[in-house]
Formats: structure tokens, C-alpha cells, sequence
């Protein structure tokens, strides 16, 4: 059992990467998202059989692999990106006003691996123009929304804009993932702390309780998480998290240790890593939550998976779902085929087991 090909526009899209690897990180990826879009047309969408669907926090996914957040951060791209067969895709991190990002530059690619180092800074186009996105898109597939805060806002004050964001977006979206482990904004992930957690949370989930009955459903809260936490932190966020009853968890964000990148990487370059240096620390978190919030908990799994045994180990570890956002980027459509086949197979030997 395989999945289906991207065609004709697969093979083009594929052909163009080494050219664009070949330009800066971030006018590459501004290329990319271009040209996808006017491949739309030719791209044929993978066959995916339902013996991969996965029911996670309330929702119904046609199988495990989606799109992280960032690679799309407002929406501009989503039936582009959702033609080439992502069962969800995660739009943002948007704040309720536009704003700039970090001065560029802000995306480096190290010189060997499948890595990326970035500071982009929450850049984006505001949570009107993203709304207004969703609501002309027409992909069918799983929409989750993640949110920010301002840059220029003070912590004290960010649940503010998370609730601004969630008030806005509540409508359109199947998800909403609360960012408060982006490393790029002055001290966000002081908000994984459990005061902060509280902080945030608390003001979200009795928003939500309002929104609920405003629109007859309840969308499912998860909070993306940092690598960089100890076992302690760990341990406190997912009891927090528990106690509080948020849906769900991703994990994991981008990491500030760049020690995989050798002494020589230059220290004007710092930011966050993902790739292949960040998977093995994502895993271990996986694995921790899940070990802390039991078989039921709704986990992620995000962070550095560049190939099907990325992934498979990523699911090994506790996750429901799965999302590539760096392995993507330098691999296009064949890491969306290698891994949907890779489950494809080991769903297709289930099926043949004796009992």
C-alpha cells in the first residue's frame, strides 16, 4: 500500500529546491510559497486509505502528518499548502496587530545537516488579515490557528493578546495552539512557568467558555512548548496543564542551544534550531509528557522530523500527531510521501496480522 504522487507538479516543485537552496533561507522559503501557489492547479493530492485516521482532541484527522505553525504565517498559502495532502495545517503565530518581526537577517541555514537557525520575531500580517484568509480558503483538512502576543506588549500584559487573538480567530479555526515558547520574543517563555501558565491560560479557557456558547462548539486549546525545559519544568507544566484542562500539547518549539552547530557558528547567527539537531531533545520531551499525562493526553510531536523514521520514532515516544515544518522546507513533497508510505506500510502489516 502506497499513497498517491504530487504529479507533474510534485516532479517541477522537487527539481526547484537545489535552486533554491541556493538563495538566502528566508527568500527562498518567500519563493517557494510562491511558486506552490501557482502549481496549485497540477498538484494531484495523496490517496491516504482511512486506516491511517486518527480521532485527537475531539478531531477527526485523515492521518498523522500536518504542518507546524511559522511556515505559513498568515494564511496567504493555505489551500496551496493544503494540496499537497497535510491532514492539518497550523497558520501563524499571528498577534493582533501586524508587525515586522525582527530585523533582518533572521534565518540562517548551518552549512551541513537539514537544519535552520531563525529570529524572525513573530512576524506577520495581523489576526484581521489572517481571518480574512480563512474565511475566502478552501481547504477541508484540519485549520489550526497558533497565537502570540506583541512584541511591544508587556508580559504582564500578554493575556490580553492571546484573548484579542482567540476572540477573532475562534469562528474559523478547528484548533488554537498558544505560543508561549517562541524564543525570538523578549522573555514569552517566562510564561511556561505556572504562574504564567495560570496567567494565560486561565483568562483563555473562561474566554473560550463564552465563545462556546456564542458559537455552539467548543474549540480545542493546546499550548506549544519549549525543548529547553528540565524534567522538573516538565513535570510542573504537565501537571499544570492537566489541572487546568487544556486539550492538548505540542511539542516541541525551537531550542537555543546551538552547541550542534560546533564552536565556528557565528555568534551573530544565534536564534532557534530545528532540524535534525533538535529531535533527539524533542523526543525526550514527548516521551516525558507522555510518561507524566498518561495514554489519553492529546500530544504533537513536532520538532526535527526530517525522514519516516524521524517520524515513526516521533510516534514511538507518545505522539497522536505529527508536524514538519524544517524537513519540509529543504525536502518539499517527498518527506510528505515518505512518511504517509511508511504508515502506510506498517497500517497494511497490522492488517494482515493473524487474531
Amino acid at each position: 500500500m502506497s499513497v498517491g504522487r504530487g504529479g507533474l507538479a510534485g516532479t517541477i516543485a522537487r527539481g526547484s529546491l537545489p535552486l533554491l537552496r541556493r538563495l538566502g533561507p528566508e527568500t527562498a522559503h518567500d519563493l517557494g510559497l510562491a511558486g506552490l501557489r501557482s502549481l496549485r492547479p497540477l498538484w494531484t493530492a495523496p490517496v491516504v486509505p482511512s486506516t491511517l485516521a486518527v480521532s485527537c482532541a475531539g478531531l477527526e484527522f485523515a492521518h498523522p502528518l500536518g504542518l507546524a505553525a511559522g511556515f505559513d504565517k498568515n494564511g496567504d498559502y493555505l489551500d496551496a499548502l493544503g494540496a499537497l495532502g497535510f491532514s492539518h495545517i497550523e497558520l501563524g503565530t499571528v498577534t493582533p496587530r501586524p508587525q515586522p518581526g525582527n530585523p533582518k537577517p533572521r534565518m540562517f541555514r548551518p552549512p551541513a545537516g537539514v537544519a535552520l537557525v531563525n529570529r524572525m520575531g513573530f512576524n506577520n500580517k495581523g489576526v484581521d488579515h489572517l481571518v480574512e484568509r480563512l474565511r475566502r480558503a478552501r481547504y477541508r483538512g484540519i485549520r489550526g490557528i497558533s497565537i502570540g502576543k506583541n512584541a511591544d506588549t508587556s508580559i504582564e500584559r500578554a493575556a490580553e493578546d492571546y484573548v484579542t487573538c482567540l476572540r477573532k480567530v475562534y469562528a474559523h479555526a478547528d484548533y488554537i495552539a498558544v505560543n508561549v515558547s517562541s524564543p525570538n520574543t523578549a522573555r514569552l517563555r517566562e510564561l511556561q512557568d505556572p504562574d504564567g501558565l495560570q496567567r494565560i491560560l486561565g483568562s483563555l479557557l473562561e474566554t473560550r467558555a463564552l465563545l462556546g456558547k456564542e458559537h455552539g462548539k467548543q474549540v480545542p486549546l493546546l499550548v506549544k512548548i519549549a525543548p529547553d525545559l528540565g524534567a522538573d519544568q516538565i513535570a510542573a507544566l504537565a501537571a499544570g496543564v492537566r489541572s487546568l484542562g487544556i486539550d492538548g500539547i505540542i511539542a516541541t518549539n525551537t531550542t537555543t542551544d546551538l552547541s550542534a552547530l560546533g564552536p565556528a557558528w557565528p555568534s551573530a547567527h544565534r536564534g532557534g534550531l530545528s532540524g535534525t539537531p533538535l529531535h533527539a531533545r524533542s523526543v525526550a520531551v514527548i516521551a516525558q509528557l507522555r510518561a507524566e499525562l498518561g495514554g489519553g493526553f492529546p500530544i504533537i510531536g513536532a520538532g526535527g522530523i526530517v525522514d519516516a523514521d524521524g517520524a515513526l520514532a516521533t510516534l514511538r515516544a507518545g505522539a497522536n500527531l505529527l508536524q514538519v515544518y524544517t524537513g519540509f522546507a529543504y525536502r518539499g513533497s517527498a518527506l510528505i510521501e515518505e512518511v504517509l508510505d511508511a504508515l502506510c506500510r506498517i497500517a497494511d502489516r497490522a492488517s494482515h496480522r493473524p487474531g
